[in-house]
């Protein structure tokens, strides 16, 4: 399947190094939007500047982060999203209903991640073709996200999206509230480290900021809707997010 593209003015699947290897059974299509205030029109990520992960982010990451061409389609989609939400939901509704028949013609299931570089609650007042929600109108398909919204934990999602909580100990209140909805709730956190020997280091073993936690390797797979519950994923820095030293990356 690696070989094989699906593009459309919102989402696209069969780029992402990390997505395709989960491919045997499912495929990811997967949004990008300009991260945080990027578009100028609004924050996509309204934790951006508590997590200290705006300079580290990942849409600087890849080719997003060598192409300029790319970096403005990501800008232009995310001013549409602003402009006319109820517009910008239905061209997401057809996309995603377009992605779903060419799964379908490849003989894998269709998995959805909204938030590639965004943290939008897609939960809620996001509604669709007459449905409270994206993930309402499309039950069959698998959607999952990272977020840094540590109080989406705690609402009743739809059973068809997977939250992973995302780490940083930029900031003390931050990472404890993290940690805090984690233990409360049983949600997986995903933790990036500085290097992939660091990551290795820990994976399997429970740490002292993750006591009880195993730590297994978010690296192999995107395919978060797969892994154990209350489970440390850990992932290794990419891009601008090797210099960081906010505290957005450990190590």
């Amino acid at each position: 399947m690696s070989n094989k593209i699906f593009k459309s003015k919102t989402i696209l699947a069969g780029l992402n190094a990390k997505t395709v290897k989960g491919d045997d059974v499912y495929v990811t299509a997967i949004m990008y939007l300009a991260p945080a205030a990027q578009s100028l029109m609004g924050n996509v990520c309204p934790m951006a500047v508590m997590a200290g992960c705006e300079m580290g982010c990942l849409s600087k990451a890849g080719r997003a982060g060598i192409f300029s061409s790319i970096v403005n389609s990501r800008i232009a989609k995310t001013q549409r999203y602003f402009a006319d939400r109820a517009a910008f939901m239905a061209e997401l509704h057809r996309d995603i209903a377009a992605f779903v028949r060419w799964c379908a013609k490849h003989g894998v299931k269709p998995a959805v991640r909204l938030n590639g570089t965004s943290d939008i609650q897609w939960e809620v007042a996001h509604p669709v073709a007459g449905f409270k929600s994206i993930f309402e109108a499309f039950p069959e398909v698998q959607f999952y996200d990272y977020t840094k919204v540590y109080k989406r934990a705690y609402r009743s999602l739809p059973a068809n999206y997977s939250l992973t909580l995302s780490y940083s100990e930029a900031n003390p209140a931050y990472a404890d509230a993290v940690l805090t909805a984690a233990r409360e709730t049983g949600s997986n956190i995903a933790v990036v480290y500085r290097t992939k020997a660091l990551r290795n280091a820990e994976v399997t073993k429970s740490t002292g900021r993750f006591v009880h936690r195993e730590v297994i390797d978010g690296d192999e797979t995107d395919m978060r809707f797969l892994d154990p519950r209350r489970v440390v994923i850990g992932l290794y820095a990419k891009g601008p997010a090797k210099r960081d030293t906010s505290g957005f990356v450990v190590g």
